[in-house]
């Protein structure tokens, strides 16, 4: 009998061994993307203080369709602008364990175009 695991599984214990090496501070935090069938979210963390200092999503910007890189893109500026008015200007990227591309790269791409380094 094969034990397969799921995608889901597998891109959990991709994300584990990522963050075992990035970490985010209050100078340089942590812009982490998660990705669903639906929709796209973006988080910077102050990982020592464990707070939330930004967030955007496509739910909360309420993109009528939340799964393609238009909407990516958009989650991407608009996570700049909040760290642009917080005054972020350095981050650590975290892909989340996903693939470097499509989504993932279309946010972090609008991101680098809002103004933030990484």
């Amino acid at each position: 009998m094969i034990n397969k695991e799921s995608r889901n599984a597998v891109r959990e214990r991709k994300h584990a061994r990522v963050r075992a090496k990035i970490h985010g501070t209050a100078s340089c935090p942590r812009l982490v993307v998660f990705r669903s069938n639906k929709n796209i979210e973006a988080q910077v963390i102050d990982d020592d203080k464990r707070v939330t200092l930004a967030y955007a999503s496509s739910v909360s910007l309420k993109l009528e369709n939340g799964s393609n890189v238009a909407a990516a893109e958009k989650v991407g500026e608009a996570i700049a602008n909040e760290c642009k008015a917080k005054k972020i200007k350095k981050v650590v990227f975290d892909r989340g364990g996903y693939i470097y591309h499509g989504r993932v790269a279309a946010l972090a791409d609008a991101a680098r175009k809002g103004g933030l380094e990484f």
